[in-house]
């Protein structure tokens, strides 16, 4: 047996597809790709696959890291070049390594996520700081994120490790965020900036880098 981690993007085209249709595609691709997956056991197997963090809808990334156990070894490369092949527009692999198959899981290994948002916001630079900088001094920040019929309550600002402005483009907002993934919660970007008293929802957001407990990528 081999476990194979895989770094990918996904792009605009892809950016509004939900986290089980897109298991469904990575699924479908291997099959494709014909390379030995591995198999859960008992009545309903599935394909032995893992991502690290769930990409939110609208979010595009080119930072997505995901496990892929297979029966029989394959050389990263063959397996990244087989795959490639039968991956759609706005999917494009851009790394495989082999890791110890008594690695921690991807999922409980996640510490935090990098992210540029790009936010509309009728304000000066210096406010802008200025409302970031009250944000990051805040001891806690009570927020409430309502999904479905629940509404679900907790510290936003334990969420949040840093956030400064990168710059301007267009006349948006140009942020970069790093914030907490994992087992305390997931902090989001558009709740960032809706803390930072921006109204408009972020034109995009980006997820440029996911880091682990041991600290790579």
């Amino acid at each position: 047996m081999q476990r194979l981690r895989i770094k990918y993007s996904r792009g605009p085209e892809l950016k509004y597809l939900a986290h089980l249709d897109l298991m469904r595609l990575w699924e479908r691709a291997l099959r494709r790709a014909e390379v030995p997956l591995s198999y859960s056991e008992g009545f309903s197997p599935h394909a032995r696959i893992s991502v690290a963090a769930p990409l939110a809808v609208g979010v595009t990334s080119e930072a997505e890291l995901m496990d892929v156990f297979l029966g029989r070894r394959l050389s990263p490369f063959y397996f990244g070049t087989r795959v490639s092949r039968q991956l759609p527009r706005g999917i494009s692999v851009s790394q495989a390594e082999e890791v110890p198959l008594t690695a921690p899981s991807l999922q409980s290994a996640v510490r935090f996520a990098d992210y540029r948002v790009q936010v509309a916001g009728p304000v000066a630079k210096d406010e802008l700081e200025t409302a970031i900088q009250r944000l990051l001094d805040m001891a806690e920040l009570p927020w409430q994120h309502q999904r479905d019929k629940e509404v679900k309550s907790y510290d936003l600002r334990a969420l949040i490790d840093d956030v400064y402005v990168q710059g301007q483009q267009d006349g948006l907002w140009l942020l970069e965020m790093r914030l907490v993934c994992d087992s305390r919660g997931t902090g989001r970007a558009e709740q960032v900036t809706a803390a930072l008293g921006l109204k408009d929802y972020p034109s995009s957001i980006h997820r440029t880098r996911l880091t682990l407990a041991s600290g790579r990528e």
